[in-house]
């Protein structure tokens, strides 16, 4: 979709044919498209088209507000879940900020949740598409008086008069044969479309100095306002955080999203932050790592936000828990603690691991539902489902990994769950 294409949804005609489309159906966009093609352009139908299929994608993200929003094909992938962007304007709004500059704002999802949070916001990106799409938002919920659009280069954006900045580079390589971003030197990944300095297409990036504007710019950018949050991908190492920043981790339902270094407040903590909900664990003093030591009657899976923040050992002292191999983010325990922070289960059996064991002690229980879960193991969970061949009424979480280095089979349930079909821990296995 280029700049006159998008241009033409603000018309009229392009506005009734969005609405009319709202329950349109991908599968039959062929027919669809010849009914409209009766009555209107061509060019105009297939803009319309292609929008639907975004606001229908941006539904995961943006709930309701996706059919009243526009996107680009990247901008739906790349924007932050309204959720995730509502928790992090709360926290800069409790930091005091009013007046913020969003440099890389994208299609806008985080200066939408930060002016619905009272902030004044400067939107700034390289790409007048993106721009013009970022504007049409903020025109859209009712936000405009709130979101100032800039098409520019981050580079060249004073943030003297603002109290915070958030900062969102590209973190996915360009295509090759761009040119290069003006400010920023070509990268291997070539150049590309950029939001603000900018948005690339392609692979993920994990250097974070591959970034586009790297990491140490932003870095540089943030030391210059009395407060500032810069997003960076979840696996970033500890070692490439700023000893003046505070690193957070935040999960959504379990999935790890984003990970974000914070100026201004708590430089040197790390955190993990899971939601919906916001429940949080912070701390400036990251405890040494845990005892291993036998599986006992509970396991716990910690959140992938916990894993990713280096923060098990807080965990495992909650729950009163020890690790199962030194190499593996699995916690076990004697006693049931319950702890937001992790998902419990009830462990039945403990086994060196074995496919034809497994198979016939599932088929003994009647099992015919088997979540699989693995760390540090080899085994695709659904070759291995495929092979298991279940059949009954019975469930069971089947865990590969390992125990004390050992590759090992942990049969159980979730805490909540049914109760479990099988003898209880240090039970002998008939097979």
């Amino acid at each position: 979709m280029d700049l006159d294409a998008f241009s033409s949804l603000l018309t009229p005609a392009g506005q009734a044919l969005l609405g009319s489309l709202r329950d349109y159906d991908p599968a039959r966009e062929l027919a669809e498209a010849t009914r409209l093609r009766r009555d209107h352009p061509s060019e105009l139908v297939s803009a319309v088209l292609g929008q639907a299929r975004l606001r229908q994608r941006g539904e995961a993200k943006f709930g309701a507000d996706a059919y009243r929003m526009y996107f680009t094909p990247d901008g739906v992938e790349q924007a932050t879940r309204t959720e995730v962007a509502a928790y992090r304007a709360e926290r800069f709004t409790a930091l005091g900020v009013r007046r913020l500059a969003d440099l890389c704002c994208g299609i806008g999802g985080d200066a939408i949740a930060l002016a619905r949070a009272g902030v004044e916001v400067l939107a700034v990106d390289r790409d007048p598409l993106t721009c013009a799409v970022a504007e049409a938002n903020a025109r859209s919920l009712g936000l405009a008086e709130l979101i100032e659009v800039r098409c520019a280069d981050v580079a060249e954006v004073d943030t003297g008069g603002y109290d915070a900045v958030f900062v969102d580079p590209a973190r996915r390589g360009g295509r090759t044969g761009g040119a290069p971003r003006r400010g920023y030197p070509r990268t291997e990944s070539g150049g590309g479309s950029a939001r603000g300095g900018g948005r690339a297409t392609g692979g993920r990036i994990f250097d974070p100095e591959a970034y586009s504007p790297t990491l140490s710019w932003a870095i540089g950018a943030a030391r210059q306002v009395p407060v500032a949050a810069l997003k960076v991908a979840p696996g970033i190492p500890h070692d490439a955080v700023p000893d003046d920043a505070a690193a957070e981790w935040i999960s959504y339902r379990g999935d790890v999203k984003e990970a974000v270094l914070w100026f201004g407040k708590d430089p040197g903590s790390v955190g993990a932050t899971l939601l919906p909900g916001g429940t949080a664990l912070w701390t400036g003093a990251p405890l040494p790592d845990p005892s291993v030591g036998p599986v006992g009657r509970y396991l716990y899976e910690p959140d992938g936000a916990v894993i990713r923040a280096h923060l098990v050992a807080e965990v495992a002292e909650r729950v009163g828990g020890r690790l199962i191999d030194e190499t593996i983010a699995y916690v076990t325990a004697d006693e049931l603690r319950p702890t937001p922070f992790a998902t419990a289960y009830e462990i039945t059996d403990v086994l060196p691991f074995g496919l034809k064991k497994l198979k016939a002690l599932l088929r003994q229980r009647g099992v015919g539902v088997a979540v699989i879960k693995k760390r540090g193991s080899a085994i695709e969970p659904e070759e291995l489902r495929k092979r298991l061949k279940l059949e009954g009424p019975h469930s069971v979480t089947v865990f590969l990994t390992r125990v004390a280095g050992a590759p090992s089979m942990l049969l159980g349930r979730p805490v909540q769950g049914p109760p479990v079909q099988g003898p209880p821990v240090g039970a002998p296995a008939q097979t």
